[in-house]
This record gives C-alpha cells, sequence and structure tokens, in this order.
C-alpha cells in the first residue's frame, strides 16, 4: 500500500498522481482536500481544507520559519492531519508520497512511514524545503537528468530520480488536426489555475499586434475550462503559456513550438524551470509578458523554432518510470 498526498492548489498536482498511480502496481491511496477523480484506481481519504477562515487568526503558520503552512489552532489543520495519522496507523503503509507539503511529509516520517517528495525546481534551500528532502527517501523530479536543477547537494542528487516531465497525454495519439493546417495560424493560450501575471488587457493588445494569428485562451479567468485540451493543443501552430510543471509537460506531449513566460511564483519555481528550457534550447523563453509590438516576431520564431525538442524534456515513460521507482522504494523499505 503506498499513500498519495495530493495539494489541492491548481490542477497539477492532482494530474500528476492521476498518471503515476494508473501505472503503479501498488494500491494507491489518495489523500487530499480535493473529490476523488472518476479514474482514480484506488481508495481516496477527503481531507478537511486548511486555509479556509479569518487569515488574521492564523497566527504564525510558518512556527518560526521552520513549516510552510500551520495554521495556529486551525480545526482544519487539525482534522486533516488525525485522519492521515489514523490512516498511516490502521493502513501501514509501505511508503507515502507528498506532492507536495512538508508538514504531511514530516507527519508521516515522524509516524516512522518512509516518504517519497515529488521535488521542484527553485531554490529549496529554505529550513522546511531542506527539512522534506533530506528526510526524504526518495526525490521525484519530474524534469530530465540532462537539465538538473542547480546547487542542490549531493545527498539529494543521490536518491533523486529524474523522470522527465510526464502528463495526462503521454502515449495520446496525436488529434487528426494538428498544426500547420491551412487557414490562419492558431496561438493557444495556456492559462492555469493556480493565478496568474497577465492582464486581460495585455492578452488583447498582443492579439490586436498579431492579425496573421488567430488566438484562442483556455483556462485562467477569461478563458474557457477544458477538460480535454488535447485536440486545441494539437491544433495549435504555437503555444503560448506560464512555466508550470503541468502546462509545459502538455505541450511537450504534444510536440508544439511554444513560447513560455514564467510567471512569479514561490521560490523562483518557473524562472528556474524557463531557465532551463532555455539551457535546452526547448523552447522560446521571455522573462515576462512581452510588449505588443514584439509578439508577432516572437511567434514567428517560436514556430520557426519547432517542438520536436520536446522529446528531451518529456520522453513519454515518466509516469510509468516515476511509478517503477515508488514500487521499488515501497519494495525496499519492506525488505527484511
Amino acid at each position: 500500500m503506498i499513500g498519495y498526498y495530493v495539494h489541492h492548489q491548481g490542477s497539477g498536482h492532482l494530474h500528476r498522481a492521476r498518471s503515476i498511480a494508473a501505472h503503479c502496481p501498488h494500491t494507491v491511496t489518495g489523500l487530499s482536500s480535493l473529490p476523488p477523480p472518476d479514474d482514480w484506481p484506488g481508495p481516496w481519504v477527503r481531507l478537511p481544507r486548511d486555509d479556509d477562515g479569518d487569515p488574521t487568526a492564523f497566527g504564525d503558520v510558518t512556527a518560526g520559519g521552520r513549516l510552510h503552512w500551520a495554521p495556529v489552532l486551525h480545526a482544519g489543520l487539525r482534522g486533516r492531519m488525525t485522519l492521515i495519522a489514523e490512516w498511516i496507523a490502521t493502513m501501514s503503509p509501505a511508503l507515502l508520497v507528498s506532492d507536495v507539503s512538508v508538514e504531511v511529509a514530516l507527519l508521516a516520517r515522524l509516524l516512522g512511514t518512509p516518504t517519497a517528495v515529488v521535488a521542484m525546481r527553485g531554490d529549496r534551500t529554505d529550513p522546511p524545503h531542506r527539512t522534506a528532502y533530506d528526510l526524504a527517501e526518495l526525490l521525484l523530479a519530474p524534469w530530465p537528468s540532462a537539465l538538473p536543477e542547480p546547487g542542490w547537494p549531493r545527498h539529494w542528487r543521490a536518491k533523486t530520480v529524474h523522470t522527465g516531465a510526464f502528463s495526462r497525454f503521454d502515449g495520446r495519439a496525436l488529434a487528426q488536426e494538428c498544426g500547420d493546417g491551412g487557414g490562419p495560424r492558431r496561438v493557444l493560450l495556456l492559462m492555469g489555475s493556480g493565478g496568474r501575471d497577465i492582464s486581460t488587457a495585455e492578452v488583447a493588445e498582443a492579439q490586436a499586434a498579431t492579425p496573421g494569428w488567430q488566438w484562442t485562451t483556455l483556462g485562467g479567468p477569461d478563458g474557457r475550462w477544458s477538460t480535454d485540451p488535447w485536440p486545441e493543443l494539437c491544433s495549435a501552430d504555437v503555444v503560448v503559456t506560464h512555466a508550470g510543471q503541468n502546462a509545459l509537460a502538455e505541450c511537450a506531449a504534444a510536440r508544439r513550438p511554444a513560447v513560455v513566460v514564467p510567471q512569479e511564483r514561490p521560490f523562483g519555481e518557473q524562472a528556474a524551470t524557463g531557465r532551463a528550457l532555455t539551457r535546452g534550447q526547448l523552447a522560446l523563453v521571455t522573462p515576462r509578458w512581452p510588449n505588443a509590438g514584439d509578439w508577432s516576431g516572437l511567434l514567428e520564431q517560436a514556430h520557426a523554432h519547432g517542438g520536436e525538442r520536446w522529446s528531451q524534456w518529456a520522453p513519454g515513460d515518466g509516469a510509468a518510470r516515476a511509478a517503477r521507482a515508488l514500487a521499488d522504494t515501497a519494495h525496499n523499505e519492506q525488505a527484511p
């Protein structure tokens, strides 16, 4: 039995968990404030939220800088930690995966349960991240080993499995209408559900400045939400997206040319991902949303660059590699 904690912010953590669980030979129990997805292959423990209520009453959520999120006297936090502890005591899992919560990883390890932590790019040298990464038996890095995160200590690297990026679309056949299909060239602006730095006016200005391109927006407050963006991804001549792991993995699976605009995120995560993409020459990366007059040239440049180099970022079997690493770790921890 493996437990898999899925953070409720955004959709990337859940997509990643679903992909891994589908390949795992062990029973995987999901632990999350999110409802269980229809295709989840095992049990699911629904956890209370720990971020609702009056934020002025949360107290020092970092416990003096040693944790990331532990609001004081919060019933939801107490309830979720109690449920996780009760599940561990009842099921005796061989491994608990944290994707991602320092506090959940620490709780599991304090209860004697080995942990695997899904690693993230950016500066993770703060005390909470160092604690979680240090205590983990396994670090899963959903990016290629050829583009490592600089500055990691040797003992982190020694227990890291680089799976390459992966998404729910790995192995799916390209949609019939796949880019360069005649007519106006198409831009897909792929926004996430975890917040954005781009205004509606900036997007409108970019559209107005590129009359030879037809723009479609998915996600964010101004675009429609699609449970299956694969056809739109495949039909795009260029994808414009942020540097979140899930969005990039989906773009990479479709092998589409891309303009990547990293957004402000804690610990510089997306900026660090953008630097890795630039090192690998995988996509056109701009440090901020470009001026309207620059968009025409950027789209042409990205289109000419193409998307075939994405195979270095997302080889297509990353979820299977991750599931195999979890199964191996669980087996090793159970061995006498």
